[in-house]
């Protein structure tokens, strides 16, 4: 009996036990199973390469026996200071606190 094989979005460590390329191991998420054909018991399959804060940095498609993969489920990843936007209220300060006037810069004085 064949392993299951990984599903879209599994998250899976990929180490030299699952394919002899990888000395150095690598974190994956798995985009799709490759239908190639293939000795029994290995598959293909289209990963994202992972770094190490969870950011994809290649895709690739890679041979691995998936019986040796060390999998885990996707986990949510924390916000990113980009991910953070200002709320409503702290976007609509008053023009005096940006200009420190007690006259709204908007209604500055025309020369005669």
């Amino acid at each position: 009996m064949n392993a299951p094989l990984p599903k879209a979005g599994d998250l899976v460590y990929v180490t030299r036990a699952a394919s002899v390329q990888f000395v150095k191991p690598i974190w994956c998420r798995v985009i799709r199973v490759l239908d190639w054909i293939t000795y029994d018991g290995w598959c293909w399959l289209d990963v994202y390469q992972l770094d190490p804060r969870g950011d994809a940095v290649a895709r690739r498609s890679i041979f691995v026996q998936p019986a040796k993969l060390q999998s885990q489920q996707p986990a949510p990843r924390p916000p990113t200071q980009h991910d953070q936007r200002p709320s409503p209220a702290a976007r609509r300060r008053p023009d005096s606190v940006l200009t420190g006037d007690s006259h709204p810069a908007s209604s500055s004085k025309q020369p005669r």
